[in-house]
């Protein structure tokens, strides 16, 4: 058993502990042990949480859970989506849960989805144990695997109407440190078509986390002339968290709420979470984030990247 794992004798409990930062961490009761086993990239957990159910847990970090996965995933894609005039070829970098290519597939538009995940195993312990969040989706003729390092294969690549970046936090010595730079993003801008747009996960805005959100922010306004921040509250993480929407031309601004509604009317029944209230309410920031944003003068670069933790 991991050092995270923590009996508490008083109340006979099991928790896993999961360690934020030197000063915080989020506690989650522990049911059971479903997957435990290092990749060659990472350390692959999969657990059970009395609050949360199925959880999975990439180097000891809470990524995805299976009460709320369905809030991460729909604010990833469907902004942006949505912002697209027609989207049919999309990129994800990362995503080996299936969750994501599981929402883009709801548009009729898509016509295909490639996926570069680095790390085979997870898929594949995905593929095995999270049916709740793939939904049969690898299995989809229009959805394509491959497994390599996303910034050498999208280089390889022609162009996307849409690229996702469902990636982990930059750590230090983590495999998605790189996918974080200033360089890295002048690939994906140079991969989009003449509408294309961008969106990217972008850790925790927690006050006291804030300046990484900021980072990235800037770095994009460093390549895009068009980035929109927005954040949502993800329950399992235990912290607001933030996404960030970068185009070359759309503005998700400036979508009325009945342009959204009619974009996602074929699809409104699937949604748990994304509406035009929702879409406008995420991206309507509040003050002391806006001012991170404008005061923040660190442009993350290969040279000089960041490390959330």
């Amino acid at each position: 058993m991991r050092d995270s794992h923590i009996r508490c004798a008083m109340l006979n409990f099991k928790w896993f502990l999961e360690q934020t930062s030197d000063e915080e961490g989020a506690f989650y009761s522990l049911q059971e042990i479903i997957y435990n086993k290092p990749s060659e990239f990472q350390n692959i957990e999969i657990i059970r949480s009395g609050a949360f159910g199925k959880c999975l847990i990439l180097d000891g970090k809470m990524q995805s859970a299976q009460s709320d996965e369905f809030i991460y995933h729909e604010a990833i894609i469907h902004p942006a989506i949505v912002s697209h005039d027609l989207p049919k070829r999309v990129f994800v970098a990362g995503g080996g849960e299936g969750a994501t290519a599981r929402e883009i597939l709801k548009y009729n538009s898509i016509e295909e989805i490639v996926i570069a995940d680095l790390d085979k195993e997870a898929v594949d312990i995905s593929k095995k144990y999270l049916p709740e969040w793939h939904q049969g989706a690898f299995e989809n003729k229009k959805v394509r695997v491959y497994f390599d390092d996303a910034r050498s294969f999208l280089r390889k690549l022609d162009f996307f109407d849409i690229i996702v970046l469902d990636l982990p936090e930059p750590t230090e010595n983590g495999p998605a440190i790189m996918l974080y730079t200033k360089e890295f993003y002048n690939i994906v801008y140079e991969h989009l078509n003449e509408g294309g747009i961008a969106v990217t996960q972008a850790a925790s805005t927690a006050v006291h986390n804030l300046n990484i959100f900021s980072m990235i922010t800037k770095t994009l306004m460093e390549v895009f002339p068009i980035v929109r921040p927005y954040i949502t509250n993800i329950p399992s993480f235990f912290t607001p968290w933030g996404f960030i929407l970068a185009s070359k031309k759309s503005d998700p601004l400036k979508l009325s709420s009945e342009e959204i509604e009619n974009k996602i009317d074929d699809i409104k029944d699937s949604l748990k979470f994304y509406d035009s209230e929702t879409h406008i309410n995420m991206f309507s920031l509040p003050k002391y984030i806006k001012n991170s944003i404008k005061n923040q003068t660190q442009i993350i670069t290969d040279s000089q990247p960041v490390s959330f933790y």
